[in-house]
């Protein structure tokens, strides 16, 4: 009974004023989940980021450029059904989050994360906005405060990523010279701001070069901003060599390449090469296609064809009836992506986003346009180099190609392959596909890119 009693007089009271504290909260403070940060460092936003800004080599990217395609409709098929272009608002929301966070932590106002994150507007909006044209720029990622943000033109648009281009080389460079080089996160260069300071740059080659029929609009000045680059190396220093590519780098077991062992037996033979991009390659004798594709085996088997021989890579027509297209690839008439380079590993090769062939090509487009001095045959000619290096093709002597067997018991056995040893000489291939040009109608990039 007395224990009782001291319950009562003790106790209630207690949870009383605990309900009725309780009651007191308003939605908004139920609604908050304490088990999640509600704040995160710069460092990781900056990791996502990097990872959103990849364009992986899978299904989507490799298909709508018809590298290869499907002929199997239960796993996809050819149709270029888009949708409105890549939607990066939430990623640039986080830019900005990361700049904050950045401040907030004590770093100054120009930093490695707010001179990063100039250029990741740049990418973003410029990238959006080619794919879309008028989007808005100026007025967005205000949240609440401006829900129906207005549209900037395209033009605007590749006049505010240039500026932030030219902005963010300026910033790198006065860090790098104080050595305020700080960047945690970073899964590319490992916070290494002078390979980033290329990158800037080599982008924005890159996108004057898109812009090479707009060079009579003075608010772009597309010429003078790309003679200035090329003029100053000291001021905007570029790649130098492959070394310096911005790519991403498969890893096992957190990262698989997409196409893999693991998933062989699903898509092997389910995608084949497009004729889109063997044509091209057999048309110049171009030797990548042996280490990118295989030859169709009907003509090696039953025709007798040499595997070696370029008439033996045969791509589909990405817009033929899938059901053709299925029943051609059952009987071997097409080339598939080399499997055995595709699918004996996890980690497959990195995936370039912005590289040093490119880099190399696009100078070259813009000293053939006139647009500076210089000698456009010389840029051309490195990045070939450059590309063939990437896949394992010597300047002169040989290489060996692998081609894929079909017949082996093991869905995700690549072992049942063949050998080759291929000659080559690059300086060959690009006597071969070069073109002689006298004015700026007919780019390089055609070409090789």
């Amino acid at each position: 009974m007395i224990m009782k009693k001291i319950l009562k007089i003790y106790l209630l009271p207690v949870l009383m004023v605990l309900t009725v504290s309780s009651c007191k909260k308003t939605f908004e403070d139920r609604a908050i989940n304490h088990n999640v940060p509600t704040s995160v460092p710069a460092s990781l936003l900056l990791n996502g980021v990097l990872n959103s800004m990849v364009d992986f080599p899978d299904g989507s990217s490799e298909i709508y450029d018809q590298y290869y395609i499907y002929n199997y409709n239960y796993y996809g098929d050819n149709t270029y059904d888009l949708g409105s272009g890549d939607n990066y608002y939430l990623t640039l929301k986080n830019v900005l989050l990361m700049e904050q966070q950045a401040v907030v932590a004590g770093s100054p106002a120009v930093n490695p994360y707010s001179a990063i994150g100039k250029f990741f507007r740049a990418y973003f909006f410029s990238k959006m906005s080619l794919e879309e044209g008028d989007i808005p720029m100026t007025q967005a990622l205000q949240g609440l405060a401006n829900l129906k943000p207005v549209y900037d033109s395209q033009k605007a648009v590749m006049v505010q990523s240039l500026a932030w281009l030219e902005s963010a080389n300026a910033d790198l460079a006065s860090l790098i010279t104080t050595g305020s080089n700080t960047l945690t996160g970073d899964i590319f260069f490992g916070g290494d701001l002078t390979k980033w300071q290329k990158v800037v740059n080599a982008y924005r080659i890159r996108l004057l070069t898109e812009l090479s029929k707009k060079t009579s609009e003075t608010d772009l000045n597309v010429p003078a901003q790309f003679a200035a680059i090329i003029a100053n190396p000291a001021k905007y220093p570029l790649m130098a060599s492959s070394d310096d590519n911005l790519q991403y780098t498969f890893v096992a077991p957190t990262n698989y390449y997409p196409q893999n062992p693991d998933n062989f037996g699903q898509n092997g033979s389910r995608q084949n090469s497009s004729q889109t991009y063997i044509k091209l390659l057999t048309s110049f004798k171009d030797p990548r296609v042996y280490v990118t594709a295989e030859p169709a085996r009907y003509l090696v088997d039953t025709k007798k064809q040499s595997p070696t021989d370029f008439a033996s890579f045969v791509g589909a027509d990405p817009g033929l009836d899938l059901g053709v297209m299925y029943n051609n690839a059952g009987l071997q008439f097409y080339s598939f992506i080399n499997r055995k380079r595709y699918y004996s590993t996890y980690t497959g090769e990195p995936s370039i986003q912005i590289g040093y062939p490119e880099l190399m090509f696009n100078i070259a487009e813009g000293i053939n346009r006139g647009w500076a001095p210089g000698n456009a045959e010389t840029y051309y000619t490195a990045g070939i180099q450059a590309s063939m290096a990437y896949y394992g093709i010597p300047v002169t002597g040989s290489f060996t190609a692998y081609f894929y067997r079909p017949g082996s018991s093991s869905t995700t056995n690549i072992a049942n392959y063949d050998t080759y040893a291929i000659n080559t000489n690059w300086n060959t291939y690009y006597t071969q596909s070069a073109v002689k040009y006298a004015g700026g109608a007919t780019g390089l990039t055609q070409i090789l890119q």
